[in-house]
């Protein structure tokens, strides 16, 4: 069965949880089924560790509504990271803890980058170092596979990267062939995928790859997806401003599904047959008025590919997830 939801913008709402609340209430009288909680954006780690008290607040708002969950760990974790491992994995640990919390059954995770898109505007010239960066894969292997023992309940869903002029490949998951090859080598059926097309519609265009194939190649691994359109034009890592980018169909726009030139219907027509799970739409706050233009569009699209007396995919158990 297919949920399909939006998330929680962080930067929306800061921490704040009457903001939450506020969205929470938008996105019922919307209709949509799921809600994804950025585990950040609710201030539910500080320093590595779960504040129990948020905790409980932020559950107490949850629990009002009838959605289902899912949760996005904080942007910059990175299990590859070397200036502060432990730290990073106190956070993974904790929003792992959030999520069984919460009763997610997803926790989306952010490919480990090589180079952090922190150290972007360092003064140095970005430089590839195989084997660096083969004891870097370990590492996060190891991670993930002690993470996936730790939390057998709550699915990992690795999310595959966006392309990034001049730095670019920054991330093992910047292509959907080393994020899959991953997941196989942790080797747990709660290691998932987490496909988000905005991402993968500038990474084909990128590096020249077909993105249906890509993505149908990766769909017996999907787990989660996260939705939105953009161009596919990729940017340096300075460029914030959209009014800037837009006009030159270039960046992460996240933008609402139709505004574009994702194919989502060629996309779609691939994945849904073998998919069981939530769609998050991650729209960008510029667009938090057009929620239902984007969610009209989604579920037209799944509709049209669905026959009436199907549902497509399966649990998941049947994918082998964990129940």
């Amino acid at each position: 069965m297919i949920t399909v939801g939006c998330k929680i913008d962080e930067i929306r709402i800061d921490g704040n949880l009457h903001n939450l609340r506020n969205d929470l209430e938008r996105y019922a009288a919307l209709g949509m089924k799921g809600v994804e909680i950025p585990v950040h954006g609710v201030d539910a780690i500080k320093d590595g560790g779960l504040d129990r008290k948020r905790l409980a607040a932020v559950k107490e708002i949850l629990q009002g509504f009838g959605f289902q969950y899912s949760v996005h760990s904080p942007n910059p974790l990175n299990l590859m990271d070397t200036a502060d491992p432990h730290k990073h994995l106190a956070v993974f640990r904790a929003s792992l803890e959030f999520a069984a919390a919460i009763g997610s059954r997803i926790l989306v995770y952010h490919a480990g980058r090589f180079t952090p898109e922190e150290t972007f505007g360092l003064p140095v010239i970005p430089t590839r170092d195989s084997e660096r960066e083969k004891k870097l894969w370990a590492v996060e292997r190891r991670m993930l596979r002690q993470m996936a023992h730790e939390f057998p309940r709550v699915v990992i869903g690795v999310e595959n990267a966006r392309p990034y002029l001049y730095h670019s490949p920054y991330c093992y998951g910047e292509k959907l062939d080393p994020l899959k090859r991953m997941v196989q080598e942790v080797d747990m059926p709660n290691v998932r995928l987490t496909l988000d097309v905005g991402h993968l519609n500038m990474a084909a265009q990128f590096y020249g790859f077909d993105l249906v194939r890509a993505a149908a190649e990766i769909s017996n691994l999907l787990a989660h997806m996260h939705i939105h359109d953009n161009f596919g034009g990729t940017i340096y890592h300075s460029e914030k401003i959209q009014t800037h980018q837009i006009p030159f169909g270039r960046g992460d726009a996240h933008m609402p599904v139709g505004r574009g030139n994702v194919p989502f219907s060629t996309l779609l027509r691939e994945i849904l047959p073998s998919f069981s799970g939530m769609m998050i739409m991650e729209l960008r706050s510029r667009y938090f008025g057009d929620l239902k233009e984007s969610k009209t569009n989604l579920q037209q699209i799944i509709d049209s590919l669905t026959p009436p007396a199907e549902t497509p995919g399966g649990s998941l158990m049947a994918q082998g997830l964990p129940s």
